[in-house]
């Protein structure tokens, strides 16, 4: 039994530095959680003091039945992979790999090697059990890192940025690599990444964190789809969630939202909102691929003004600016946060289009567009708070069909 609960760890540095603020999550056995978020948002700090590398100021760290606080690395049955990889660079890969096997167990010099080679075909890197790291490239030196790591057989794999100095193309033949380590193992695995694209590919649940804080944990389509405010909404998805800035009118026959963009919604969905929030004002959320862009104006479309086009391929990413938008930056608290960067008063707005879907535009930016939002797919944020006001109420057309469901019983 391999579950890992922490129950309010909290970590503060000597200056009165808090790292992580009253952290409870359970991760279950076998489960491979990413914890993910910007630099300095405690996700290698929590990591660390699993490893009991670093030394917890309150709260608990269990390990299957077990708090592990004050025991020593070693008592801890886990096995950690660095950002640098920690190979011994005097040493051959065989004995980089078989090292913490000497000084753990109890093994005879032959099953120490009958694993390591076993490991190593598993890893596809036989072949260089004779070779010392400085021979090895950057993806074989992590396959090493990664082989010295398993072939512990430990009760927790704990991964720090592994990925992170590996090239692109590396990096993700690495990750579907590692995918299919952990299923073939079934090892409780907890993954650290600032990379919001590694998390949503590789993991069973993400763990969302931003200055010590846990923000939301769940599925990646979980955490995609129904954000729990706007620095998740805005950290997970590339490219990030558009904000808009409108204000909730019930004077008219049915509510709507007015500013940015004008939005129609029903009844329900305004008493929702209004429910859990009374702000004047709202961020409108919603995705790049739940924009769709006209060449002409539409019914209900909002216009809006090329800034630049990104050919990506299969579709082009069009930014765009609003014609007299209000600007996010006009109407959200101080203490909310918008993304991992701060947001300026030019906030940048995009969609998803087809290449060539709008004539000469790669050479002529400023030409107007019309653009219609999916609101089956919007969502709603305290621009004070930052939290989602409309539960995912509006963010799937399966939502909205239950209500209809519901209204005429």
């Amino acid at each position: 039994m391999s579950r890992i609960l922490f129950d309010s760890v909290t970590k503060v540095y000597e200056g009165d530095i808090l790292a992580v603020d009253e952290f409870d999550l359970e991760i279950e056995d076998g489960e491979f959680l990413t914890l993910v978020g910007p630099s300095g948002s405690g996700k290698s700090t929590l990591l660390r003091m699993v490893a009991g590398l670093e030394e917890i100021t309150d709260g608990e760290v269990h390990i299957g039945d077990t708090v592990v606080n004050w025991l020593p690395p070693r008592n801890r049955d886990i096995a950690m992979v660095f950002q640098n990889y920690a190979l011994y660079p005097h040493l051959k890969v065989r004995e980089n790999m078989a090292f913490g096997l000497k000084r753990s167990t109890n093994l005879s010099a032959e099953e120490i090697n009958a694993r390591v080679e076993e490991t190593a075909e598993l890893m596809g890197i036989e072949e260089l059990l004779d070779q010392k790291p400085k021979h090895l490239s950057g993806g074989q030196r992590q396959r090493v890192a990664t082989g010295r790591a398993i072939v512990r057989n430990p009760a927790v794999f704990l991964f720090d940025e592994p990925l992170s100095n590996l090239d692109a193309k590396l990096r993700k033949h690495m990750r579907t690599e590692l995918q299919r380590l952990q299923q073939e193992l079934v090892t409780t695995t907890i993954y650290v990444t600032h990379d919001q694209e590694e998390a949503m590919t590789m993991s069973d649940r993400i763990a969302i964190l931003n200055h010590g804080e846990l923000q939301q944990v769940g599925s990646p389509r979980e955490v995609y789809n129904k954000p729990e405010n706007t620095f998740v909404a805005q950290f997970i998805g590339s490219p990030s969630m558009n904000m808009f800035v409108s204000e909730l009118d019930r004077t008219g026959e049915r509510p709507r939202f007015r500013g940015d963009v004008d939005v129609e919604i029903s009844e329900r969905e305004a008493e929702t909102i209004a429910a859990q929030s009374d702000a004047d004002q709202f961020l409108l959320g919603i995705r790049p691929e739940h924009i769709e862009v006209h060449e002409t104006a539409v019914e209900g479309s909002v216009p809006a003004t090329v800034d630049i086009i990104e050919p990506l391929g299969s579709n082009d990413l069009l930014y765009f600016d609003l014609e007299d938008g209000t600007g996010v930056d006009d109407v959200v608290a101080d203490h909310v946060e918008i993304g991992e960067d701060e947001q300026s008063d030019e906030e940048e707005y995009k969609a998803f289009i087809l290449p060539g879907s709008i004539p000469n535009s790669y050479e002529r930016n400023d030409e107007r567009v019309y653009l219609t939002l999916d609101t089956d797919h919007m969502h709603v944020f305290d621009p004070e708070t930052g939290e989602n006001v409309n539960k995912g109420w509006m963010a799937t057309a399966d939502a909205q069909a239950e209500s209809a469901a519901e209204a005429s019983d």
